[in-house]
């Protein structure tokens, strides 16, 4: 219940917010990424990629971007348990909620940086279909990868 109410309320935030941001027309905060990394390794799989798949299709309703953000959320969320997995060990509580708190800063960070730089390469390659230029297309998947980041370490440093 709590994941759909974070589904709307980061969907809205994208939409009414977030995605007006293009730092220097390239670089945009895709926070909604976020949800995807909060999953516990013992949530179950298929509800886990309903949801991602339901995030990613609620923004690209909002933000008129067809099928990209559906696609790479499922995909993330498909990558994520198995990526976290790697992260914890079999001592650990299998429940915790992934965080700076609970996987400590450097395993939470490159955590954090793998699953958004697949997420922004994804996203950024699927709309680059259409443009040609290449040197824009590293930019916004460096610089929305950076951003969403900063975002998502700001967040996660307050939430608990």
């Amino acid at each position: 219940m709590i994941y759909i109410l974070l589904i709307i309320v980061f969907a809205l935030l994208q939409a009414l917010l977030l995605g007006h941001i293009h730092i220097l027309g390239v670089a945009t905060p895709l926070l909604y990424v976020y949800l995807a990394l909060l999953f516990p390794k013992t949530y179950p799989r298929w509800a886990q990629l309903l949801l991602c798949f339901a995030m990613g299709l609620s923004v690209d309703m909002f933000a008129n971007t067809p099928g990209l953000a559906t696609i790479s959320m499922t995909l993330v969320g498909f990558i994520q348990p198995y990526l976290l997995s790697l992260y914890l060990s079999e001592e650990d509580n299998h429940d915790i909620m992934p965080g700076f708190i609970t996987l400590g800063f450097t395993k939470f960070a490159t955590y954090a940086t793998i699953l958004v730089t697949i997420y922004c390469i994804v996203f950024f390659s699927l709309e680059a279909f259409t443009v040609i230029d290449w040197m824009e297309w590293l930019l916004s998947i460096a610089g929305s990868m950076v951003l969403t980041l900063m975002f998502i370490f700001t967040i996660d440093s307050v939430r608990r």
